[in-house]
């Protein structure tokens, strides 16, 4: 792509506060973008073939949505966590193994998207994250969900097409999970926590293509609870 094609997109995203270059064959992030700190509120990358982001990526203290969704990112700098308002993070089918540490300091997030990367387990980094609405993490390789699951905020928690055989019971602890996702995975239905049914908030347990028949599962203690739940929301949507 021609720099005066680059210059043109740069004095939009001036104007309009949102940077947009997707399927570009992009190799780098664009370091042009550094003029418009203070203007941007949205960065949308995706379809290119970038592998890093630049510590650089911490200093546009406005933004509220980044999104780099096919990409080849292995890994997130830490400056990403100094972006205060950011709400939105798309990072679908990428190469992440892990999130910075410091992940949980991105207070204002809500939206996270983390489908076809490669991570191994539910980043405890999340737990802190106190506005988190919906967490994606489908189509990577978790194995287990550990007890720190209970201290997630979020209200939808994607969990389908992974390889978890195991699930921490805190996970009924969650104190806004309405919506659990486990499709496609390794579960026996021993493994799964009866307090999923019992005892939580969740009102949309979606677990088909496991290693059990669905209708085993209607048969055990907890699910009328469940149902109630269930059937109570459908009707507040309705």
């Amino acid at each position: 792509m021609g720099n005066s094609a680059l210059k043109a997109h740069l004095e939009t995203a001036q104007k309009t506060g949102v940077f947009q270059l997707t399927g570009k064959g992009l190799t780098e992030f664009p370091e042009d973008l550094q003029k418009l700190t203070s203007n941007l509120r949205t960065i949308d990358l995706s379809n290119n073939k970038i592998e890093l982001l630049p510590p650089l990526i911490g200093k546009f203290s406005f933004l509220k949505s980044l999104v780099l969704n096919n990409n080849k990112l292995t890994a997130l700098p830490e400056e990403l966590c100094k972006l205060k308002k950011l709400e939105t993070l798309h990072l679908n089918c990428n190469h992440l193994r892990q999130l910075p540490a410091a992940f949980g300091q991105l207070s204002a997030l809500k939206t996270l998207s983390l489908s076809g990367n490669q991570l191994r387990t539910v980043p405890t980094q999340l737990c802190g994250l106190r506005h988190l609405d919906v967490v994606d993490l489908s189509k990577n390789q978790i194995q287990n969900v550990p007890d720190t699951v209970g201290e997630l905020q979020a209200l939808e928690l994607n969990l389908n097409q992974n390889q978890i055989s195991q699930i921490s019971v805190q996970i009924s602890h969650c104190p806004r999970l309405k919506v659990l996702r486990l499709e496609e995975n390794c579960l026996e239905l021993s493994m799964l926590p009866q307090s999923i049914l019992s005892d939580s908030q969740i009102s949309l347990l979606a677990v088909e293509g496991n290693l059990f028949e669905i209708k085993k599962l209607r048969e055990l203690d907890g699910y009328d609870k469940y149902m109630e739940r269930f059937t109570a929301t459908k009707k507040k949507f309705a």
